[in-house]
């Protein structure tokens, strides 16, 4: 039951931190049809998940509890994959093909870089 409460209390704050971000985000962009909300949160998260994970592997850091608490609860609460296939989805559905590509194609290549990016910084300390 602990880890459960772990996942859910850290699902609210990166839930939290994730809808404090978009917002910004929307006001900081204006108008338009790119989804620079959902492409920013989910490269970010793939940095801090690829970095919390390099240094896990490597220090032994964030295990059981801790990391139930950070990885299932904040991160999994802070990404936003399915936003990203919805966002998508609108997009080719509105015939906006090439932005519906662009950010679905950029979403994956620049997280799995910020991962790499992420998991190479910790592994540096």
């Amino acid at each position: 039951m602990e880890r459960v409460f772990l996942a859910g209390a850290g699902g609210f704050l990166g839930s939290a931190l994730r809808y404090g971000l978009g917002g910004w985000l929307a006001r900081w962009r204006g108008s338009g049809d790119f989804p620079i909300e959902t492409f920013v949160i989910n490269v970010t998260g793939c940095l801090v998940i690829g970095f919390l994970s390099g240094l896990a592997e490597t220090r032994g850091l964030f295990q059981g509890p801790t990391r139930v608490f950070l990885f299932i609860g904040v991160l999994g609460g802070y990404t936003t994959f399915s936003t990203l296939g919805y966002e998508t989805f609108q997009l080719l559905r509105d015939g906006q093909f090439g932005l519906g590509m662009l950010s679905a194609a950029g979403q994956f290549v620049l997280g799995l870089t910020a991962v790499w990016l992420g998991d190479a910084a910790a592994r540096l300390l």
